[in-house]
């Protein structure tokens, strides 16, 4: 199997992915502080969901025709660039809020809606296709054991780390709400920040090149 060495490379390399600030992280914070704890780990199973389909899909080479298909990659890359300014508009449009500001007048959404939101939030972003088709090889010793064996261990190690670190978010999303809510200024930074953020990243995500 996979030696010592090469299993704490990869958890320090997927530590500082999921550490770096994307939809992901925004959607939990979000449902966390709007809608509660309990809302936030839904929507975290959801997002778990959404990593397991892409290391199947890798592990049993599907997730290839996203690199060798040009049409069906862009397909998924314009989907998940589009979320993503739909959230940075909600984030700034007339009458928003900032995602830090507890909100009592928010529709309350079900478990099933929560999941799938989850589920289409990480989803929606072809770079998770990628990463598994790009990163997990460079990580997988064919000498050592069975080559799909070895890919599912890496995906579960990554998906464990995931859970891991959004969970920490969603405990604490509360704490950083009070923090901002004797903080008004903070609050007006915060959404346009993000919102600037989110529109970078959807920039980025429909004008990036497909991998050769």
């Amino acid at each position: 199997m996979i030696s010592s060495a090469s299993l704490l490379a990869f958890a320090f390399v997927a530590l500082g992915m999921v550490m770096s600030p994307g939809p992901n992280m925004i959607y939990l914070l979000t449902r966390s502080i709007t809608q509660g704890r309990r809302a936030g780990v839904i929507s975290l199973f959801g997002v778990v969901l959404a990593f397991l389909v892409y290391m199947l899909c890798a592990a049993l080479g599907v997730t290839a025709l996203l690199v060798t298909v040009p049409l069906a990659y862009r397909a998924l890359q314009w989907a998940g660039a589009g979320y993503l300014l739909w959230m940075a508009w909600n984030a700034v449009k007339p009458g928003a809020r900032s995602v830090l500001q507890p909100r009592t007048d928010l529709p309350i959404d079900g478990p099933r809606r929560l999941f799938a939101m989850g589920f289409l939030t990480n989803l929606l972003n072809p770079k998770a296709a990628v990463l598994y088709l790009s990163l997990l090889p460079q990580f997988i010793d064919p000498t050592r054991g069975h080559v799909l064996a070895q890919g599912i261990l890496l995906g579960l190690l990554q998906i464990a780390i995931s859970f891991t670190v959004n969970l920490s978010i969603v405990m604490a999303a509360g704490s950083v709400a009070a923090w901002f809510a004797g903080r008004p200024a903070w609050l007006r930074v915060q959404r346009w920040l993000m919102a600037g953020v989110l529109t970078g990243l959807a920039m980025r995500l429909a004008l990036e090149k497909r991998p050769a």
